[in-house]
């Protein structure tokens, strides 16, 4: 079997030789990103630059990109979804283009991984009454030598890439363009490359972003782009000729070993396995990134995994020996004993009852299902997804609240916090030294929470002198004032910077008296006088030189 480890370096190194720079995957959980919580896909670090930003490393870049996808948690248990994957990308940014891209993908399909040409069929976009028909990139396989049966033209529902969806979704300002992809073939029903029959997978799309949206229009972008992800984990199953990716090198070792903890073979427990394998490998990918099970945002995602885990085992400790995973396992289980004290009580079951049992108490639907089938009983999923739809929904809206700085308003509340996270900032990096850098926020209306670079939990007497001089500052009414100038301005005068891939091409720079300088897009109070005494409430370790500390306003007296 070729491992994935083998795919991927030789991927790396095929681009690198035709002049693509290996640029480091960007982080797995986003830091003050309001619009989504991990990186999803290949493409989404490098949107900015595909938008026209110069990126400092060239125009001809390629990469791996670990990612996380929590749309599909619920469909892991078949052959091919996951919730964490790896994407290998490679990007021209006004380079290259369609010749190039597909000639480079095929060589390195064929020549250097040696698939065999037979068992490749490919896609092109068939075009629309406003869009031309992708001919051109027809005319490109059929040089290669693909053979006119091994080519499919699709619309836009399958071969037309754009952050929203089709032509017709796209917003204002929003990029997109045709998609060419490759699948192979593992034989089997007569059918075509786009069908779910499991004959064929997807292992790479080549995105031609070549289409710009202005006034309900797509206008030809004067940068033409290609966008190339290929999952890993696809392209080592198909290469090793078996559909199931599970039997690739990433999963299989610790498959292998769930069956010797149980005493059950992959084929009878094939769902379980997957999902448990899956779930283990997400769990620590995000563990490792910093994240702990909590009841939002990212760490609720964690919790939701680790708790799938959970429900499909009870011999987690023989599976891992993550301390985080183990705790909230052990946590889970007194949830689990609450649920099943509630359902004693119910004595005839509803989508609705099902839902609140899931939601306050962490009571898996699965779970519930089964119980109640033992009894007789139904549970009417249809109404189960509607409860779920409207929490779902509830969520939404409170997570489109979340503005730049972790705010969830800008009431005059959560403004006052957002101004004391400068002097925060600020006082750390006096106390603790300048290598302290904020590494995330999130504030309500009630507190603030921090995120900083640090190796340890601040002992009491650190503790003490940040917040003196926190107080101190407050009480000297210091005036807050702002300036707009270009980022590297900003970094000439000295102005903190962490955020940088964020910056346009203009930023603002608080000043708060001369203690802070920092680049910031949120609100702020005029003077420092308006803001209440600052105490912290808690702080924590959630990760490997990551402190976390809360901290709200009490009445000064």
């Amino acid at each position: 079997m070729i491992t994935s480890s083998e795919v991927r370096e030789k991927y790396l190194k095929f681009f690198e030789k035709r002049g693509h720079v290996i640029i480091p995957p960007a982080p797995l959980v986003l830091e003050n990103d309001p619009t989504t919580l991990f990186t999803s896909s290949g493409m989404q670090p490098l949107v900015p630059y595909l938008m026209g930003k110069k990126h400092e490393l060239g125009t001809k870049l390629v990469d791996f990109q670990p990612a996380i996808r929590t749309i599909d948690i619920d469909e892991v248990g078949d052959n091919r979804h996951l919730t964490y994957f790896e994407m290998l990308g490679n990007w021209s940014l006004g380079d290259y283009f369609k010749k190039e891209q597909l000639s480079w993908i095929w060589e390195f399909l064929t020549k250097e991984l040696r698939f065999d040409k037979n068992k490749l069929y490919v896609s092109c976009f068939e075009g629309t009454p406003d869009i031309t028909k992708d001919i051109e990139s027809y005319r490109i396989w059929k040089s290669l030598g693909v053979t006119e049966d091994h080519i499919y033209y699709y619309g836009v529902g399958k071969n037309w890439w754009s952050r929203s969806g089709v032509p017709d979704k796209m917003p204002e300002g929003e990029i997109g363009g045709p998609d060419s992809e490759i699948f192979f073939d593992f034989g089997g029903e007569d059918c075509h490359p786009n069908c779910d029959c499991g004959r064929f997978l997807e292992i790479g799309n080549s995105v031609f972003m070549q289409y710009f949206k202005r006034k309900e229009k797509l206008i030809e972008l004067s940068q033409k782009n290609v966008d190339f992800g290929g999952g890993l984990e696809r392209i080592t199953a198909a290469l090793n000729n078996d559909p199931d990716i599970f039997k690739t090198d990433i999963f299989w070792p610790n498959i292998q070993k769930f069956e010797g903890i149980t005493g059950k073979k992959y084929e009878e427990e094939k769902k379980n396995f997957r999902i448990i394998a899956d779930h283990l490998r997400a769990s620590e990918a995000l563990i490792k990134n910093g994240v702990v099970p909590s009841n939002k945002m990212h760490g609720y995602v964690l919790r939701r995994l680790i708790r799938r885990i959970a429900v499909k085992t009870s011999e987690v400790d023989k599976i891992t020996d993550n301390e985080v995973i183990l705790n909230e396992v052990k946590k889970f289980k007194v949830s689990l004993d609450k649920g099943l004290k509630e359902i004693q009580k119910v004595k005839k079951i509803s989508g609705k009852i099902a839902f609140d049992l899931y939601q306050s108490y962490g009571f898996p639907l699965e779970l519930t299902v089964e119980l109640f089938k033992d009894k007789g009983q139904e549970v009417n999923l249809d109404d189960f997804k509607k409860e779920f739809e409207k929490h779902k929904e509830a969520s939404k809206n409170l997570s489109t609240g979340i503005f730049k700085g972790g705010l969830v308003d800008h009431s005059e509340e959560t403004t006052k916090l957002h101004t004391l996270t400068h002097l925060l900032h600020a006082s750390l990096r006096r106390v603790l030294g300048d290598t302290v850098a904020q590494k995330g926020s999130h504030i309500t209306h009630e507190r603030l929470r921090f995120d900083f670079s640090y190796p340890d939990k601040l002992s009491d007497e650190q503790v003490k002198s940040v917040f003196n001089l926190i107080n101190k500052k407050i009480d000297e009414d210091l005036p807050v004032s702002f300036i707009e100038t270009t980022p590297d301005e900003a970094i000439k005068k000295g102005a903190l910077h962490f955020f940088a891939e964020k910056y346009g091409d203009k930023v603002k720079v608080y000043k708060v008296g001369n203690f802070s300088l920092e680049i910031c897009g949120g609100p702020h109070v005029t003077n420092t006088k308006l803001l209440g005494r600052a105490k912290m409430i808690k702080q924590e370790k959630i990760g490997s030189g990551i402190i976390r500390i809360y901290v709200r306003f009490f009445e000064k007296k």
